[in-house]
């Protein structure tokens, strides 16, 4: 798909779920911004989240489901494209859907490939997008002092760094913390945020360029940082909606926000798992984060995530006492470790410790030129190699397969 097509999906059949979120991902260009199980939440999703498509199951409830979404769509026809999918066939129900504004309709069941033609068709009829939509790359450590933050900082400054390859262009590079509690992101780039992602999120159905640019603290990079939530009380009362719309929003202003996750799975992860670029899953060659990135992949393969987005960076990678052998954690993993960040713990530290990133304090370093290399790679939209795909865990579902969820499939 030449450009990115943004998705919305309305659909209450938790059993449908995971097969739609894995079809849809596995078309190149779509990124998920919501996925709403309550239809009422609707209008407000489409305000707060910009999207091209907006895709609803109108199972098992066609009726009462049209009843919700057909004011909407005519009230937004203009501004994006509504998919229906259903098995009900009534000629009642497909006329009234037209007449508000419904783009496509499709019965169940329907290759994977139908629904892969039709949001190429939107996007063709969409045409260049006007606004910015820049590259999200998440990055999330698979257990604690791995150096995920780290590798966010650092690789958000080689980003916003002139490169060769780029013929000496800046870009706009936005880093965001979305650990809430503990996060380090402004430590780490000795900045000192007056506004955090709580107030951001406090504004979404406001939010404007100039609201954007108060928020972030501006690094002598060029880098932007969205600090965590000053207090405890600020981090509990952000949800994952007010996360998505936040980062949606920085995506029309920066050509790469780039996030570091804690380590965990709540929804607040799950969302950025949705509308992420490139995940990149930060381990080390030590027996607990191998187990839980194997434990990670195949939790994100069992809930439909594109595990093909999803890329391996070894941390501290050559030191000799006790560590694991490469080749054999591949082999567990069944997945190459794509990057490989060189242990230089003396001058890490120091980095952290005076608040600076490595392409100031040690830009000859053999880390900082990992990190350099990795963002070259990232922004070249270097693709992983086919047998890495090939070698993923065997719950991701085959992409030729008829939707297996529909009744009535084969």
């Amino acid at each position: 798909m030449a450009q990115t097509i943004r998705v919305i999906i309305v659909n209450t059949d938790e059993e449908v779920a995971r097969d739609l979120r894995a079809v849809l991902l596995s078309v190149a260009g779509v990124k998920i911004v919501a996925e709403l199980d309550e239809p009422a939440l609707l209008a407000q999703a489409l305000e707060q989240f910009p999207a091209e498509v907006l895709l609803v199951h109108l199972d098992p409830n066609p009726a009462g489901m049209m009843d919700v979404v057909a004011p909407l769509i005519e009230h937004h026809k203009d501004a994006i494209a509504g998919i229906a999918m259903t098995e009900n066939r009534d000629a009642e129900l497909v006329m009234r859907a037209m007449r508000a504004g419904m783009r496509e309709f499709l019965w169940k069941p329907f290759p994977p490939e139908q629904l892969a033609e039709t949001l190429q068709r939107i996007s063709n009829q969409i045409g260049d997008l006007k606004q910015r939509n820049g590259r999200l790359i998440a990055v999330l450590g698979t257990c604690g002092g791995v150096g995920s933050t780290s590798l966010a900082t650092n690789l958000a400054v080689e980003l916003a760094t002139p490169d060769e390859s780029r013929n000496g262009s800046t870009v706009r590079v936005a880093v965001v913390d979305m650990d809430f509690r503990f996060g380090q992101v402004a430590m780490q780039l000795d900045v000192q945020p007056t506004y955090t992602i709580a107030e951001l999120c406090d504004t979404l159905e406001h939010i404007d360029a100039q609201m954007i640019d108060r928020a972030m603290c501006k690094h002598p990079s060029g880098v932007h940082v969205l600090s965590r939530p000053a207090d405890f009380a600020q981090a509990e009362a952000i949800s994952a909606g007010q996360c998505a719309g936040a980062l949606a929003a920085l995506q029309e202003h920066y050509d790469y926000v780039v996030v570091d996750l804690p380590a965990r799975f709540d929804p607040s992860a799950r969302t950025v798992f949705d509308m992420a670029d490139t995940f990149l899953l930060v381990l080390q060659l030590l027996v607990p984060s191998v187990r839980n990135t194997d434990r990670m992949l195949h939790e994100l393969a069992r809930s439909g995530y594109a595990l093909e987005r999803v890329r391996l960076v070894c941390n501290r990678f050559g030191r000799e006492a006790g560590y694991l052998e490469p080749a054999d954690v591949e082999a567990t993993l069944k997945r190459k470790l794509e990057f490989t960040v060189p242990d230089d713990w003396r001058v890490s530290s120091a980095a952290v410790n005076i608040g600076a990133a490595l392409a100031a304090h040690a830009p000859k370093s053999k880390i900082r030129q990992a990190y350099r290399a990795l963002a070259q790679a990232l922004s070249a939209g270097h693709q992983a190699p086919a047998a890495d795909k090939a070698a993923a865990p065997p719950e991701e579902p085959p992409k030729k397969k008829r939707f297996s969820f529909f009744a009535g499939s084969s």
